[in-house]
């Protein structure tokens, strides 16, 4: 559906106490939003421990896994990249999420990865994508709204990763960036916004070995009777700032122009409202299906002061699947 009629449903669900699942792509063009017990049988979803997967196990799952990356020529990054940084250096936008499509020749199916990753939030659309996010994006509890953007990445086994990571500058102001939206953005919906926790790292476990990745955590107080208007706070708050840029609207118009394909689902949104409490994560982390290949989508924040090369590589660092053998 729509996104309109998306808020509208939302809404109703949500002021009759009705739970529900949700879906919305990057564009919001494609929102699907099911009561609990409509979801179909075509969709597994696990949102850290809410989930309709309980019957499924890890039976089945190749002992190895093969996985061959076709990775995009970083002359072509190249040129998107300095597309961006053009932009930038005229003062259009002050950070840009500039992402990738590659494809990926692996052993594993959709179904594989979903029920193999490690990951806080998990979804898979038959025949569609399979998407592992470790991003929380809005959550609401007891009236109190919260976001936790996620900006910043290292591998784990780099010789001091986590004082690397912290002490960068450029990793710094591109956290600062978003936090700023984010509390902006919230702002719109929500009194008393703070920042309660500011760049917290957290561990990633990977089949290409463990990241590093930080975080900070925004809260804000929801009038009362926001149940009524659940799809209208979450659709003020899209497309999500951690994987765009800001100002958000610029610079929506400059990821337009710099990719080269349609995000669809991937930096779209999904979760649940149950029970007086939402919980939602950003698509990222997320393999789709044209029908014939897979193909990987991730990104990274590209400010003023990125190096075309390093971003390249970060790029490639986030394609992976959250998957140990044992």
């Amino acid at each position: 559906m729509q996104s309109d009629r998306a808020i509208i449903e939302m809404n109703r669900m949500g002021g009759q106490g009705m739970s529900f699942i949700f879906a919305i792509n990057y564009n919001m063009t494609d929102c699907r939003v099911w009561t609990v017990e409509d979801v179909p049988h075509s969709v597994l979803f696990n949102f850290q421990g809410f989930c309709n997967d309980c019957d499924i196990s890890r039976r089945g799952i190749p002992l190895r896994i093969g996985w061959n990356l076709k990775v995009e020529p970083e002359e072509g990054y190249r040129t998107r990249f300095n597309l961006v940084q053009q932009h930038l250096h005229r003062g259009d936008s002050y950070l840009v999420n500039l992402t990738s499509r590659m494809e990926v020749e692996t052993n594993l199916s959709l179904m594989d990865i979903y029920k193999a990753s490690r990951a806080k939030y998990k979804l898979w659309a038959k025949d569609e994508f399979v998407c592992f996010s470790p991003e929380t994006f809005l959550q609401i509890n007891n009236g109190m709204i919260s976001c936790c953007p996620m900006k910043g990445t290292i591998p784990a086994n780099h010789p001091g990763a986590i004082h690397e990571l912290m002490e960068s500058k450029k990793e710094s102001a591109e956290h600062a960036t978003i936090v700023d939206l984010i509390r902006n953005d919230l702002s719109r919906v929500a009194c008393h916004v703070t920042v309660e926790d500011y760049r917290y790292v957290e561990r990633i476990q990977t089949n290409k070995g463990d990241i590093y990745q930080t975080s900070s955590r925004i809260t804000g107080e929801l009038p009362k009777g926001f149940e009524n208007h659940l799809g209208d706070i979450l659709f003020s708050q899209l497309p999500a700032g951690s994987i765009t840029g800001a100002p958000k609207p610029m610079t929506c118009r400059i990821i337009q122009e710099a990719e080269n394909y349609d995000r669809g689902f991937y930096t779209g949104v999904m979760g649940y409202w149950h029970d007086g409490k939402l919980d939602s994560a950003v698509m990222i982390r997320f393999l789709d299906t044209d029908g014939r290949h897979l193909w990987f989508k991730a990104g990274g924040g590209i400010t003023a002061m990125s190096d075309c090369h390093s971003e390249y590589l970060e790029t490639l660092e986030k394609i992976y699947v959250p998957i140990t053998t044992d």
